[in-house]
């Protein structure tokens, strides 16, 4: 193997990631980890932002059922958009321009959804906040994923998807106080602050040399890799290990297309992990987008105690990330998506079967659901990017992302139209169980990839 100044050449994929495999833990990994995570932090925070203000806009504005349910779709459309166009535009312009270009089109939108003065407008300028957080989110989780060991692959993207709920967390908390003092409006205003960090993330953060290599941009990738390697010894004060030889190769400089995601074995991945993300965002947006108005509508509850509600569901998610990210290293990705499928399926049926008589009760079980529910999304989007090659990860990512959207839309308005129709809240919590359950049948047929590299799994 050549070298260059003592380091294996980059020449091929598989020096690339044998020097990313022999990497420690480091400052360098805790910086890039921390910048990605706080554009996901707000991503989060934007995303909720509607069911936070959905109370608010149904009694100020006069919505019916269907015109709220509008209002909240409207930005998920655009999220099923943002993901589609975003997983191309990541595998030809590179990950972190990507999701800096993401992050500027949801803050700008949600500067204008702050004043809007109707619902049309308010739908639009969502739709376009959406087409911003769709993109951003996988092409994130794809980076994250290109800069991860494989041992330690589900813990270190993990604990980084834990900024996910967290920031999910933080928008409910601030509603919690934000909207009864300051309006609706305001929770948009703070969720055009990551313009800023828009502008500063491709001066901080350095492209995936996977992805450069990928691209033939060779000379690129080493300068990138041995700046962060540099940046690794220096943060340790010890000499790099040598690299582990013999590291399976993918393809390196052909240019990705969609249609390699269904053809020959990646057809099973995508068919297994679209089915994956529909499920699991269909469960979680048909129950925290109407959650706040469930608790106000269905109990009487003031707007405050269905917040402090909606946040206790947040906060267990939280804590059933941290779960999985801890556990799914050691028991696998196919075990955790099962079992975290299960527990969806057991608690949502629980609360059917118990008749959803109070906004106590709906709290309690909901809150058990989204301990289970968030750990789906989290272990997903540690998944998803670990099904495919270099030159198609983006793509393959924001593809499960474009199914994640298609629940997330259908999810709300199914359970809005039941809602609309008179149906019963133990009927909404039947046909959620049920989708939840069909959800860990299929996750019985994911590939098992924990403990091999990116190469490995697609050489």
């Amino acid at each position: 193997m050549t070298t260059v100044a003592g380091r294996p050449a980059v020449g091929t994929a598989g020096s690339i990631a044998a020097r990313l495999e022999r990497l420690p833990h480091s400052r360098w990994h805790v910086k890039v980890r921390f910048l990605i995570g706080a554009v996901t932090f707000f991503e989060a925070f934007d995303q909720l932002l509607a069911a936070s203000a959905l109370p608010v806009l149904m009694r100020d504005w006069h919505l019916t059922t269907g015109q709220a349910t509008f209002a909240v779709t409207a930005g998920s459309v655009g999220m099923l958009l943002g993901a589609l166009g975003a997983g191309s535009l990541g595998d030809r312009i590179g990950r972190v321009r990507t999701v800096a270009l993401g992050v500027a089109v949801t803050a700008v939108a949600s500067l204008a959804v702050a004043f809007s003065n109707g619902i049309e407008l308010f739908a639009l300028f969502r739709f376009v906040q959406g087409l911003g957080i769709g993109g951003v989110v996988p092409v994130a989780a794809t980076y994250i994923n290109e800069i991860a060991r494989s041992d330690r692959r589900g813990r270190f993207v993990l604990l980084y998807e834990m900024i996910f709920p967290a920031g999910l967390a933080a928008a409910t908390l601030v509603a919690v106080w934000v909207v009864p003092h300051l309006g609706w409006r305001a929770m948009f205003v703070l969720g055009a602050l990551p313009v800023l960090i828009a502008a500063a993330l491709p001066k901080h953060v350095a492209e995936s040399p996977r992805w450069l290599l990928a691209r033939g941009r060779t000379q690129e990738a080493e300068e990138v890799l041995a700046r962060i390697e540099a940046e690794v010894s220096n943060s340790t004060g010890e000499p790099l290990p040598e690299p582990t030889a013999g590291t399976a190769t993918e393809e390196e400089t052909s240019r990705g297309r969609l249609s390699e995601l269904f053809k020959g074995r990646y057809l099973r991945r995508t068919a297994v992990v679209s089915g994956l993300w529909f499920v699991a965002y269909y469960v979680n947006h048909g129950i925290s987008t109407w959650l706040p108005s469930l608790y106000t509508k269905n109990f009487g509850l003031d707007l405050t105690t269905a917040l402090v509600y909606t946040l206790l569901s947040n906060v267990t998610g939280l804590l059933g990330t941290l779960v999985v990210a801890l556990a799914i290293d050691r028991v696998g990705r196919r075990p955790a998506l099962v079992a975290a499928l299960g527990g969806t399926a057991l608690s949502l049926g629980t609360l059917a079967v118990t008749g959803a008589v109070s906004g106590g009760q709906v709290a309690v079980f909901a809150s058990c659901t989204t301990f289970f529910v968030y750990a789906i999304n989290a272990g997903l989007y540690l998944y998803s990017p670990e099904l495919y090659p270099t030159r198609n990860r983006a793509k393959g990512a924001a593809f499960g992302g474009l199914w994640n959207r298609a629940g997330v839309i259908l999810g709300p308005i199914t359970v809005g139209a039941i809602l609309g129709a008179g149906g019963s809240l133990a009927l909404v919590f039947t046909q959620l169980a049920c989708v939840a359950a069909a959800g860990a049948v299929i996750a019985l047929f994911a590939v098992e990839t924990k403990g091999r590299t990116l190469e490995e799994l697609n050489s």
